[in-house]
């Protein structure tokens, strides 16, 4: 066994109080890295109890250590209670600021000032398809105070071309922020404004086209003008009207040019849509191609609404959407018609009259409203036809009921038609001598541009100011009726 070597009092004095210093350091030490943690002062007090014990035990084995050892106790006791008292003071203190230094802010502009006016943007640039080309133009928009709300991109096979919607600040004008977009590596910048209706997500608005369009066949023109913006749409029939052809032969998968698209129509037809102000991209190229394949498997479709009117002498009308089916008819009602009223209506021979109206019925021109009596007669007809960019308004009533309000209803209705699908602006082409169409015109409280030449009137309204839920005139009382039927059945 190993004997323990006893040192005279003053040693063992000094041996204790230097391993006393040491493990007050080491204690000291570690409650300022562990000030946090709890677990580590417990071990640290069983520690010096321990130590304590040590301490007892060496001092009864010296003749003086009881008085040592009682002193060496308070002194112990005294530090550690100090020590105790710091540690805590320096764990619930608050973190210590500098008065003298700004903490630095974090990467971005300042949040926008609450009430500042703001403008929506839509824009696309080309940027390269490169990693971080993207996060360069958007750390310039960042620094312009923009937001970016929505972002699309439309790979292209040298680049990528994204289409950004934005709401910038109202003071910051186009130029500057197409100079931010160029200065980060954008080309082809294009910009224009929008509106709330933009802040719908790609595939929300998609959905709702092709619901439009699977509702109604004359829907696939103005949808299509929803998903490219600005762009003219041309549809052109297989045949002319005295049988020469017309549409050119486009394959099956369409075609897709720099500023034009073309597709075959269902009818045999052709449509072509042109931007020339912005290059097509293969998204929207397949985005198209799929609205107009949707077109074509459903087929012609019309709505089956009908809305009932009673005339001031007792008499009840049904206004209701027309097609090709209603062909039959409509040539009926040109043979009871005068030619006078005939030659108003189609500015040109009484005998081409019929020859027009394949055209006419069919949605995929624009949207024909049909007035039938109680016995299934139809006496009038209103025209609302795209014409590209512009859209054309046309009545036809038969003379026995002309004079009794109907022709001035169908023109409100057609009106408010065109302000529901977005037509900035309609026009009526009839003769100066047409004093009921001008009153009928007059009668929209719309504010209108007149222009004569050669005897030929057009009249052009501007329907955006109209109210869809306007309410009828004083002389026609309406009841509107909705039929969920199937189109088969409306007669």
């Amino acid at each position: 066994m190993r004997r323990l070597r006893l040192l005279p009092v003053g040693h063992n004095v000094l041996a204790i109080r230097q391993h006393l210093s040491a493990r007050l350091v080491c204690m000291t030490e570690a409650s300022s890295a562990h000030s946090a943690r709890r677990p580590h002062r417990r071990r640290d007090l069983i520690g010096l109890a321990a130590l304590f014990t040590a301490v007892a035990m060496a001092g009864t084995l010296a003749p003086a250590g009881p008085v040592l050892l009682c002193c060496a106790a308070v002194a112990l006791l005294a530090t550690t209670g100090y020590y105790a008292w710091r540690s805590r003071r320096h764990e619930n203190a608050p973190p210590p600021t500098d008065t003298g230094a700004t903490a630095p802010s974090p990467a971005g502009p300042a949040p926008r000032a609450a009430g500042q006016e703001t403008t929506l943007w839509r824009m696309r640039t080309t940027v390269r398809d490169e990693p971080g080309s993207l996060a360069v133009l958007c750390t310039a928009l960042a620094g312009e105070r923009v937001d970016i709300l929505s972002l699309q991109t439309h790979p292209l096979s040298d680049g990528t071309v994204d289409e950004f919607l934005l709401r910038a600040p109202a003071a910051l004008q186009s130029a500057e922020l197409t100079g931010t977009v160029s200065g980060a590596g954008g080309t082809h910048c294009w910009l224009e404004r929008a509106d709330t209706h933009d802040l719908v997500d790609a595939p929300t608005r998609m959905l709702g086209m092709a619901t439009r369009t699977a509702l109604d066949s004359a829907e696939l023109p103005l949808a299509l003008r929803q998903l490219l913006g600005r762009c003219t749409i041309h549809s052109v029939p297989a045949r002319s009207l005295h049988g020469r052809p017309l549409a050119e032969q486009v394959p099956t998968e369409g075609v897709l040019e720099e500023h034009r698209m073309k597709f075959r129509d269902s009818s045999g037809g052709s449509l072509t849509i042109e931007r020339p102000q912005l290059p097509f991209t293969p998204t929207e190229f397949a985005r198209v191609r799929a609205l107009v394949e949707l077109d074509a498997r459903l087929g012609q479709r019309v709505p089956p609404r009908r809305d009932v009117l009673t005339l001031p002498e007792g008499n009840e009308i049904t206004i209701r959407r027309a097609d090709t089916s209603d062909l039959t008819a409509a040539r009926e009602m040109h043979e009871r018609c005068s030619p006078q009223t005939l030659a108003l209506r189609y500015h040109g021979p009484v005998g081409d009259a019929d020859r027009y109206l394949d055209h006419l019925l069919s949605p995929r021109y624009g949207r024909t409203l049909a007035v039938e009596t109680a016995s299934g007669r139809l006496v009038a007809l209103g025209h609302l036809l795209w014409d590209g960019d512009e859209t054309e308004i046309a009545l036809l009533v038969e003379d026995a009921w002309q004079q009794r309000g109907i022709g001035a209803e169908l023109l409100r209705r057609l009106a408010t038609m065109a302000a529901e699908t977005g037509c900035t602006s309609v026009y009526a082409i009839t003769q100066a001598s047409n004093t009921g169409m001008v009153a009928a015109m007059r009668g929209l409280g719309l504010p209108l541009d007149y222009q004569i030449e050669e005897g030929t009137l057009v009249i052009t309204a501007r329907p955006a100011s109209l109210s869809p839920r306007r309410a009828p005139r004083e002389t026609v009382r309406i009841e509107e009726i909705q039929q969920i039927q199937d189109a088969s059945g409306r007669r």
